[in-house]
């Protein structure tokens, strides 16, 4: 059984940070890009942050970039997301997908994780 799951996320005040965990099961991630995404009531899933297979290369959402940082750990078998300076409209589903080597292969991948909330409010 092939799967991901993410951990990590919680409530959280305006400013705040949480570290979001993308482990794999029954697979190694050594050769999958890892992607992050996320989804609010009403609103359509967008893409936030994704890591290469290699980890040289990365590409975060316009609306992210200098808050989140993503990293892997391939002897863990994890990959991370750190959120800093968080924000209300941060508040949302956040799921993991895995794609053979490249972010570009997202769009085909059948692993996804079962989404873990972060919410960011007062």
């Amino acid at each position: 059984q092939l799967q991901l799951v993410e951990s990590g996320g919680g409530l959280v005040q305006p400013g705040g940070s949480l570290r979001l965990s993308c482990a794999a099961s029954g697979f190694t991630l050594d050769n999958y890009a890892i992607g992050w995404f996320r989804q609010a009531p009403g609103k359509e899933r967008e893409g936030v942050s994704c890591i290469s297979s290699s980890g040289g290369y990365t590409n975060y959402a316009d609306s992210v970039k200098g808050r989140f940082t993503i990293s892997r750990d391939n002897a863990k078998n994890t990959v991370y997301l750190q959120m800093n300076s968080l924000k209300p409209g941060d508040t949302a589903i956040y799921y993991c997908a895995a794609g053979y080597l490249y972010c570009s292969a997202l769009k085909a991948s059948d692993y996804w994780g079962q989404g873990t909330q972060v919410t960011v409010s007062s």
